[in-house]
């Protein structure tokens, strides 16, 4: 059996941070052994993306315009989980679209 290198397992982190909750739950968990950066920065990124979607589901609330609002904002959450996941896989450290540095600004002390 083939032991498993550190960046292939922090690379690892920073994929299954973005795996729904439960994933960016067992990320966080995984990376409280050893503070990766990798893993660290996709956790962070994956928070906001996650408080991102929950911030979609009450602008629903408002009739009409929190309808259209919500769909708009829905996409661009699902644009920013497609992007960090790719970043992620790639193993590079760019923010998502939109809100990615907001994201590391609000959560750095997250990861």
């Amino acid at each position: 059996m083939e032991h498993q290198t550190e960046p292939v397992k922090d690379k690892a982190i920073g994929i299954i941070a973005y795996i729904t909750v439960i994933g960016l739950i067992i990320a966080f968990i995984l990376n409280m052994e050893k503070k990766d950066a990798f893993g660290s920065y996709h956790i962070r990124q994956a928070l906001g993306i996650a408080v991102s979607g929950v911030a979609m589901s009450f602008i629903v609330i408002v009739p009409v315009i929190g309808w259209i609002l919500a769909v708009i904002g829905s996409l661009l959450v699902l644009v920013m989980w497609v992007m960090g996941i790719i970043n992620a896989i790639g193993g590079q450290m760019k923010p998502v679209p939109v809100m990615g540095d907001k994201f590391n600004e609000w959560f750095q002390g997250v990861g």
